[in-house]
């Protein structure tokens, strides 16, 4: 009788396990946005927008596109990232040979890069005084929300369910606790009257220099072997 019980639970303890099982996606990229709205409670008139980070991956591989805030076409920076290191690369050339930047190169912690996409291991303040919120229709996609309010800001979170997990992430934590992504944050000082919303946007494709780069380090790899 004891086995007939204790085997439905582990099967069920099995499926349970399997339904939340991460997948890492292999290759792709992701924008972030930002829109800065000034005197927001007399209109969203006031408003600038900034890109403020290109990346693209392979793998655990991240190349990083910082664009110029001023001239977004243009890339003010290059990152290499891999296993928390970063490399600067120089970002008018398409012929770099990576292995030989990881000889030459003394990295920087991830950690410690102030351009482009931010890593930290810093919770979301007040998160454990959240507040959950219905889920919402935004840009034809379904999202889980949250709130935190404080006296001086208003903070709402996006997540989006999903088994796939990107190598970058603006809070860990809270896709674990959501089983989701990240996605976006919308921001309110209430003293300085600035609205924020910042946006994690995934793409399939690279851009364009990380794939000749991607490529070309593909190519040298093959042809050593």
């Amino acid at each position: 009788m004891k086995k007939l019980i204790i085997l439905p639970c582990l099967f069920l303890l099995f499926v349970i396990i399997s339904c939340h099982k991460e997948i890492k996606s292999e290759k792709g990229g992701i924008d972030i946005i930002s829109n800065v709205y000034f005197d927001a409670s007399k209109g969203l008139d006031k408003m600038q927008n900034f890109h403020l980070s290109k990346m693209n991956y392979s793998g655990n591989q991240l190349l990083e596109l910082v664009p110029d805030l001023a001239f977004p076409e243009i890339n003010k920076q290059l990152y290499y990232i891999k296993d928390s290191l970063c490399y600067s690369l120089d970002s008018e050339s398409s012929n770099i040979i990576l292995s030989d930047i990881f000889a030459k190169q003394n990295p920087l912690s991830i950690w410690s890069k102030k351009e482009g996409a931010i890593f930290s291991k810093e919770w979301i303040p007040n998160y454990k005084n959240r507040k959950n919120l219905s889920d919402t229709i935004l840009f034809n996609k379904k999202y889980k929300r949250f709130e935190i309010n404080s006296p001086w800001h208003y903070s709402r979170f996006y997540i989006y369910p999903s088994d796939t997990i990107l190598p970058y992430s603006l809070y860990r934590h809270a896709e674990k606790d959501y089983h989701g992504r990240l996605e976006r944050i919308d921001s309110y000082n209430k003293k300085n009257d600035i609205f924020v919303t910042l946006q994690l946007i995934p793409r399939k494709n690279w851009d364009s220099e990380a794939q000749e780069i991607f490529e070309y380090n593909h190519f040298i790899k093959k042809r050593k072997k």
